[in-house]
């Protein structure tokens, strides 16, 4: 399989999208708002990746609860933000019930939970989806969650690690630079080190690596992610469409995620010409 992990255009696959991925096998698709529709349109579109991905893909949505829902009402039951969980008895609870949703939807994965610490006067892209700014909560309440997600035979990707929380703008939209990482930033994904998968934060933290967001950092996945949180896992990008990443090429990012340590290249646009791109570029 090619290490990447593909959105589609649309809520059905088109032949062009079928054909590509039987030539190329990707490790998965991703699915949005774009992509869904109700539970019968999802069923046939689900049945119809499986049987174009090779066995063993992953069928990824981006399901936290709260305002990350691409699973929505009045198909699927709201979920509360991450933030409005107070003990581990709800924040597994949460998990089962998220893990729930995502796997009698058709799904194998979810990228959750956030394990970012709230930090007041940073941007609100992390704000309620974060558990809260203590950092031993965030650790025990996003475990209980994680827990919750597996228990249900969902693999939980918790993101974005080694820590978002002090961006001060949304690296959807640009490049946040953060002078330095906290102890605190790390405590959650030291205490989650085990679970199966983690996502990259596109973050420059300027005192280990002041040139490449997390995601392109040789440095920042060897001597933090790999080293310092000892997290051994599987490693997968941050959409490497998003606007924090200029300059290059969807293929170049690709090869330079991977080039770092990534183990998985996210791309989530859809776009026919990026996910060619980026899959005749993997070895």
């Amino acid at each position: 399989m090619k290490p990447a992990i593909l959105g589609i255009s649309g809520p059905v696959l088109t032949p062009d999208e079928r054909a590509l991925f039987l030539e190329h096998r990707p490790r998965g698709v991703i699915l949005f708002s774009r992509n869904i529709e109700n539970q019968t349109q999802l069923t046939e579109l689900n049945d119809n990746l499986r049987d174009a991905l090779p066995e063993g893909a992953v069928l990824m949505v981006d399901q936290e609860g709260g305002r990350v829902a691409r699973l929505k009402p009045p198909h699927w039951p709201a979920l509360p933000p991450a933030g409005s969980l107070r003990t581990p008895e709800e924040a597994f609870a949460h998990g089962r019930a998220l893990g729930a949703m995502v796997r009698e939807a058709g799904f194998t994965m979810t990228a959750a939970p956030v394990l970012d610490l709230r930090v007041p006067g940073a941007s609100d892209v992390v704000g309620d989806r974060a558990i809260t700014g203590d950092a031993a909560t965030v650790a025990a309440l996003g475990g209980e969650i994680a827990r919750g997600i597996m228990a249900e035979g969902v693999t939980p990707v918790m993101k974005h690690i080694p820590g978002h929380g002090r961006a001060l703008v949304d690296s959807h939209v640009s490049l946040p630079r953060v002078p330095e990482l906290h102890e605190d930033d790390l405590l959650p994904f030291i205490r989650n080190k085990a679970l199966p998968w983690a996502m990259t934060a596109h973050v420059v933290y300027e005192a280990i690596d002041p040139h490449h967001p997390a995601t392109l950092s040789k440095t920042v996945i060897s001597e933090i992610i790999r080293g310092k949180i000892g997290f051994t896992g599987t490693l997968v990008s941050d959409d490497l469409a998003m606007g924090a990443l200029s300059g290059g090429t969807p293929a170049e990012r690709a090869v330079a995620a991977l080039a770092a340590g990534c183990d998985i290249a996210l791309y989530c646009p859809g776009d026919m010409a990026g996910n060619r791109a980026v899959l005749e570029a993997l070895a």
